[in-house]
């Protein structure tokens, strides 16, 4: 299937490079709610966000947002929780985006294909939606959500459903389970960008 929109198919046409990911996202970071949310239908922040509050039951609690973009999934837990949220991404021009939304405790610029500048058991909580996708973060970045949990947290994710076979996804969190990096709670098909037609693999883990 491919999309129409210009943007998305510079995104899912990235190779990993981070300058090409940066100057993308520059160029987009002042429509893309707009875009994404209304042109394409993406529900993912909405889904995950669901899935990370019924996870903590109420429960006081910090989360990382990792490669929070522009907010949406800061802004749809805070709908939900009282959680604090820190927010990390690649993106410059998407974390302003962000900060104007004035639910994050602290934003902070990150590369998540490397190790992240966080301690150990961090959070009680991870999410990452739109990362793991085309030309931007591959399966190995999972076990750094993983580090940065606090044993039995919840870490949840989505991975677009054109790479979670093409990049190994399935292996590598069997991988992480069976070396005790993180469990595998459930792996299931959620909707993702509903007007675009792209669906997603909804990952929830428990870190270890």
């Amino acid at each position: 299937m491919e999309t129409a929109n210009p943007l998305l198919q510079r995104a899912y046409a990235l190779d990993g490079d981070a300058t090409r990911i940066r100057d993308l996202y520059a160029d987009w970071a002042r429509s893309y709610d707009a875009d994404t949310l209304g042109g394409m239908g993406y529900v993912a922040p909405a889904v995950v966000a669901d899935v990370l509050a019924e996870a903590l039951a109420g429960s006081p609690a910090v989360v990382l947002d990792a490669g929070c973009g522009t907010g949406l999934v800061g802004f749809e837990l805070s709908k939900r929780t009282q959680t604090e949220i820190d927010g990390l991404d690649l993106s410059p021009g998407m974390l302003e985006q962000a900060e104007k939304r004035g639910v994050y405790r602290r934003l902070s610029e990150a590369d998540l294909t490397g190790r992240l500048d966080l301690p150990d058991d961090s959070y009680d909580g991870v999410v990452s939606v739109g990362v793991f996708t085309s030309g931007h973060v591959g399966p190995e970045a999972i076990d750094e959500l993983a580090r940065v949990a606090r044993p039995g947290a919840p870490v949840v994710l989505t991975v677009h459903e054109k790479v979670w076979d093409a990049d190994g996804y399935a292996a590598h969190l069997a991988e992480m389970h069976a070396r005790g990096r993180a469990r595998v709670r459930s792996v299931r098909d959620a909707p993702y960008q509903e007007k675009e037609g792209y669906r997603c693999k909804l990952c929830i883990l428990e870190a270890a």
